[in-house]
């Protein structure tokens, strides 16, 4: 295939399987959902004399402290931090409601920043954070964490559980672990914020590639739920220029050449228009990795607001080399968060009717047909398919190929990370070129391969392998840093049951065949398994 279905297949959150459909993934993943399980919410209620139960406590740490990107010793970053602050003398401006900062680290971007902080005195009681995914593949979804706090050298920030809760209630509100763990376009707000801000509560809000619709669902949203006393930060770098950015769309003039490129972008932030910025970077090229959270916050701002560029900086002028160069700005918005109604969520119907299923299978088979053809990923609109409402909610999905009532390819996802319409087209072109197991599929072969699309529900943890029902629930196992899943119909597919499956599963996951006796845990999810009629 060609550089996008290879950049596509460079995507880390796609599981390849092994055997029975089988996925076995990182300590990571199955780690970050240990730590961010909730507390149970179905407390019994308290007399007036007896406290509200507090929730447990679960702690977001830190993960790019004590590298290149800054220092772990408070003192240390005390200390930059006051050369910044001290240095940065922008004009004041009255009713600050939101902030674009840069997220680089703090030897290149914190003086940037400190101009844009130090542009107002107000204390903020809440502080949202909203930054680009750089690592974690999500498509029209934002993701929020399930936690209590994020912990830095300057110690820790209580998030405000309450307004994350509010925002879980939309499904294109995700909880999607590791989009949120080494994520610098939120962990490099943080510390920053800590030294000039006091007792605010965070909310952390990863971003992934939306749509000018998503990008204006997810602004009205926020918009709803904002109060005067909330600052609003979209986290972003600015272009990044040169080889190792992959950029290079010019080779003389090059800091003007630069310098024109951000100011054109800043032209639409100027004039608040989120349609505007997301076509110029589309039609420039421009590398801006934090384009969907301005945009976010574009789409929120009302008149009067008014945008002020504070600071602007690149790399190449602190370095003196503009063949590498990263431009970094700190714009202030100026205006009044006005009270909109609360948006009333409606509800995630994602019960598939049969036509859904036939569409959906449909979609999967012409996916496959279009990419071996034309050597891309198409749009479902490509391809002549309607996407129902019941299509339309986050869920994860797996594709499974047969021939012959044979495994010819299987991969998905675990965790939702984007439509199910979306899910079946990702995962349909690496079920069938990026299986490593078999040889890809060949155009030729499709007309013998019948399709089977598993639509899952999101994992949760279940105590005790006694709780796990044959032919209902999937399984995933976790011990000691190695982790391995079954789907639902595994087990019956094979004659297993609980006790066989489990310690099929253990092998799986390369432990001995009783390691799920003891030390283990377990998560269970369902599927919705349909498919074609064998060939």
């Amino acid at each position: 295939m060609d550089r996008q279905l290879n950049k596509y297949d460079r995507r880390k959150h796609l599981l390849h399987l092994p055997a029975l459909c089988v996925c076995v993934f990182g300590l990571l993943l199955v780690s970050v959902c240990k730590k961010e399980t909730p507390a149970p919410s179905n407390a019994a209620p308290t007399t007036s004399s007896e406290k509200p139960t507090e929730p447990a406590k679960v702690v977001l740490h830190a993960s790019l402290a004590g590298t290149p990107w800054y220092s772990n010793n408070p003192d240390t970053l005390k200390q930059q931090f006051d050369s910044f602050f001290e240095k940065a003398k922008p004009e004041t401006i009255e009713n600050v409601i939101a902030l674009i900062m840069p997220h680089a680290g703090y030897q290149w971007s914190g003086q940037t920043a400190a101009f844009g902080l130090k542009t107002t005195e107000k204390k903020y009681e809440r502080i949202v954070v909203i930054g680009p995914s750089h690592r974690t593949a999500m498509e029209e979804i934002i993701s929020v964490p399930r936690a209590t706090h994020f912990e830095t050298p300057l110690g820790q920030i209580p998030l405000d559980t309450e307004f994350i809760d509010k925002l879980l209630k939309f499904p294109m509100v995700q909880n999607v672990p590791q989009a949120h763990q080494s994520e610098n376009s939120i962990e490099m707000e943080l510390p920053i914020l800590q030294y000039c801000q006091e007792d605010f509560k965070l909310v952390p809000i990863v971003a992934g590639q939306c749509s000018l619709e998503a990008v204006e669902k997810a602004g009205a949203i926020l918009r709803s739920l904002l109060d005067e006393n909330t600052l609003v930060i979209a986290s972003s770098d600015f272009v990044h220029y040169g080889r190792a950015h992959l950029y290079v769309p010019f080779t003389e003039n090059i800091p003007e050449q630069i310098k024109e490129l951000d100011m054109g972008a800043y032209q639409h932030i100027a004039n608040l228009d989120a349609k505007g910025f997301l076509e110029y970077k589309r039609k420039t090229g421009a590398t801006i990795c934090g384009a969907v959270p301005i945009a976010i916050l574009l789409s929120m701002m009302n008149e009067p607001s008014k945008a002020h560029l504070v600071q602007y900086a690149t790399s190449g002028e602190l370095t003196g080399d503009f063949s590498n160069s990263v431009s970094y700005m700190s714009i202030a918005f100026s205006g009044v968060w006005v009270n909109h109604p609360e948006i009333e969520t409606r509800a995630n119907n994602s019960e598939l009717t049969d036509e859904d299923k036939k569409q959906l299978l449909l979609l999967a088979r012409k996916t496959m047909v279009y990419a071996l053809q034309n050597r891309r990923i198409p749009e479902a609109s490509d391809l002549g398919i309607t996407i129902s409402d019941a299509m339309q909610p986050v869920r994860a999905a797996f594709v499974t190929l047969k021939k012959n009532s044979q495994l010819r390819g299987c991969i998905g996802d675990i965790i939702p990370l984007r439509p199910l319409y979306k899910s079946v087209i990702t995962n349909a072109i690496h079920a069938c070129v990026n299986d490593g197991r078999f040889a890809p599929v060949s155009q030729y072969e499709l007309r013998d391969i019948t399709i089977e699309i598993s639509a899952l529900t999101e994992p949760i943890p279940t105590r005790s392998p006694d709780k796990i029902r044959i032919g209902i629930d999937g399984v995933i196992l976790r011990k000691n840093g190695r982790s391995a899943v079954f789907l639902p119909q595994v087990a019956p597919e094979q004659g297993w049951d609980v006790e066989q499956m489990l310690t099929n599963l253990s092998m799986k996951a390369r432990l001995p065949a009783d390691g799920w006796k003891e030390g283990a845990s377990f998560l269970v999810f369902q599927a919705e398994v349909f498919g074609e009629n064998e060939k």
